[in-house]
This record gives C-alpha cells, sequence and structure tokens, in this order.
C-alpha cells in the first residue's frame, strides 16, 4: 500500500459504552428490541455524539446537508448509458433550478441542497449557484487509461475536505452525498470488481435502466478496464485514479474529511456506496460514521452492503441516484434521535417494566 500526501485523522468511535447506550434505549416504555432498526441507528449515532459520560444525554440532528456531485466520464461515448454526456450538464442547470426529484424531497424534509461541479463538460451557467470545484472537463475512458492521474485525486480530496470544513462552520452535523454523471454506473461497477475482486457479470447492472445489450458492452469495458489497469488496483488511491470519476473521488474524500470532523454519513445508492467503500479501503474508521440509506435496485448494490456490513434502512427499489434515497432517509434518522430523547423511560411513566422473555 502506498503512501499519500493526503491523511485523514479519523477518531475511533468508543464502543465501551454500547452497555450504557443500550440501558438508555431498553429502559423506554417499549418492549425489548420493539424499534428494530431505529434502536440500532439511534445507537450508531448515540456513538458518535456520545461518550461514556454523556450517554444518557440527547442527540441532535443539526442544518442537515446534501451535496450532489457531478463529473462527466470518458467511458459514456463507449454508448454505455441511456443518455450521452450532454445529460450531465442539463440535470446539474436543473438541480440549480431546483426542478430534479433531489430539490422537491430536500425541500420537503428539510436538507440544505448544494450543488457541485466536480468536473462536467458544459461548463454551467455562472449565473446558477454552483460550487467550483473542478478536476477536468470529463475524465479519460477508463478502459484506455487511467480515468485522471493521482494529483487529480489529491485535488478533489484537498477540495471536498474544504468544503466539508465550511459545511461544520455553519453547524452541520450530518452530510448526505447525491452524484450526476453520464457513465458513472460503469464506473462504480468497475471500483467494486476491484474492491470486491468480482467479475464484471457480477458487478455491472442496467444502471438507469439500459437495454441487455448495452450491459454487455458495459461489462466488456469494465473487464479491459481491469485487466488494463490490474498492477495498480490494490492501492484504492489508484483505484480512483483509474477507474474513478471526478465526482466518485470527491464524495470518496468528503465522506472521510466529514468523519475526521465527527459528522454522520448517510450514504445514498450504488455510485455512493463505491465511494464509502473506497472511503473505508483507505481508512477503516470512516464505517463507524456511515448510515446507509436504502437498497437500490443496481443489481450490484446487495453485495456491496453485504461487503460493507450494512443494513440498509430503506429498501423502494430506487435507481435514480442525486442523493434521492439519502434525502428519504432523514425522517428516520430524526425518529431515532427524537425516541432516544424524547420517550419516557419506564420509571418516568410509572409503567411496570415488562422485559419479553
Amino acid at each position: 500500500m502506498q503512501e499519500h500526501s493526503m491523511n485523514f485523522n479519523i477518531g475511533a468511535v468508543d464502543h465501551s459504552f454500547a452497555d450504557k447506550i443500550a440501558q438508555v434505549i431498553d429502559g423506554k416504555t417499549k418492549p425489548l428490541g420493539a424499534l428494530g432498526q431505529l434502536e440500532a441507528l439511534a445507537t450508531a449515532i448515540a456513538k458518535v455524539q456520545l461518550s461514556a459520560q454523556t450517554a444518557e444525554q440527547p442527540l441532535a440532528i443539526t442544518k442537515p446537508s446534501l451535496f450532489i456531485f457531478a463529473g462527466d466520464h470518458g467511458v459514456a461515448a463507449q454508448g454505455v448509458s441511456i443518455a450521452p454526456s450532454e445529460v450531465t450538464g442539463q440535470m446539474v442547470a436543473n438541480f440549480a433550478s431546483g426542478g430534479a426529484a433531489i430539490n422537491v424531497f430536500c425541500r420537503q424534509l428539510g436538507w440544505q441542497l448544494q450543488v457541485v461541479d466536480a468536473g462536467i463538460l458544459q461548463q454551467p451557467d455562472p449565473q446558477l449557484h454552483i460550487i467550483d470545484q473542478r478536476l477536468g472537463d470529463i475524465t479519460q475512458p477508463l478502459h484506455l487509461a487511467p480515468a485522471m492521474s493521482l494529483a487529480q485525486v489529491e485535488q478533489g480530496f484537498s477540495m471536498a475536505k474544504k468544503l466539508v470544513a465550511v459545511s461544520k462552520q455553519s453547524g452541520s452535523n450530518l452530510i448526505a452525498f447525491g452524484e450526476m454523471g453520464i457513465g458513472n454506473t460503469t464506473s462504480a461497477s468497475a471500483i467494486m470488481s476491484a474492491l470486491m475482486q468480482l467479475p464484471a457479470t457480477e458487478t455491472v447492472g442496467k444502471g438507469t435502466g439500459v437495454a441487455d445489450d448495452i450491459v454487455v458492452k458495459k461489462q466488456q469495458v469494465v473487464t479491459q478496464a481491469l485487466t488494463l489497469h490490474k498492477e495498480k488496483l490494490n492501492d484504492p488511491m489508484q483505484v480512483l485514479a483509474c477507474l474513478g470519476g471526478f465526482e466518485i473521488v470527491q464524495i470518496t474524500g468528503a465522506m472521510l474529511a466529514a468523519a475526521e470532523q465527527n459528522i454522520l454519513i448517510v450514504v445514498d445508492g450504488f455510485i455512493c456506496t463505491a465511494a464509502a467503500m473506497l472511503a473505508y479501503a483507505i481508512n477503516p474508521k470512516v464505517r463507524d460514521y456511515m448510515i446507509f440509506a436504502h437498497c437500490s435496485g443496481e443489481q450490484g448494490h446487495q453485495k456491496m452492503l453485504a461487503w460493507l456490513a450494512a443494513k440498509p434502512l430503506l429498501d423502494l427499489g430506487l435507481r435514480l441516484g442525486e442523493g434521492t434515497g439519502a434525502a428519504l432517509a432523514l425522517p428516520l434518522i430524526q425518529a431515532a434521535v427524537g425516541f432516544y430523547n424524547d420517550m419516557a423511560s419506564f420509571a418516568q411513566a410509572e409503567v411496570t417494566n415488562v422485559v419479553d422473555n
């Protein structure tokens, strides 16, 4: 494993007071374990936000922030998607104008949404509120050359780190990520193949809904990329440089930076989970800061989640991207915080504690 200049100082989450958190949760006016996955979620949040001394203090979600990172992929020219690369820029303009599904969900649920140009072909209209963190116009086709240089990966990490620092200063302690980039399921499948050592047939799916012949083409492209870069794929930074996208690089860096700042991370679908896998490969401590929003309709996503030992909150058959699944998880995250903080204990409510055997 090579050493790289960008290091993230992530504090290990303290599991030593798990029994204190369990006492708080088990003392609530309900049968043991009756809130199911919400109890595991509250436990995970408490481990990040509290300590052995403060286990009975309230949890909080403040200024939840969602960043959509957009990047264009050279591999899109191979016909691996239902849309041409121009659509990335058009959708970015749609996000900035408030018209996409993610905008609707963010307005409805109370996310602060920001759109980041990580490197797209069509430079956005300067009138639109888009953060400029461009690493280039488009990546190289990953089956013919490295998608980008290691220097671009490190630059992307550095930019992402600053963005997360600004978010932390604004008072946010929960960050979700979405993505936009025509061709990025091909990149994510290649990353999954590299990290899990699986053939393309097990990692390539229909993406946004392509025909079977395009799936075969995607599998061929991914196989070619894995063969081309084989010597470098034991290092996660090289995996990013060879197989990643500008948006995937910055999401990976932002996840590591969020954990470093003690911020909870909400992981969206297939592309963002590829970034989460890379973040974990770079620094395994990041895993305890992650909340997995949903299992997507993309075929490889369940395998990715299993690799990360993750149990997602929702399973809605989503395959849109944009962070839509992450956005929809917020009410559940707030519910977990709410019951931990506000639900009466048996003693407070003067209810006889009947523990199920």
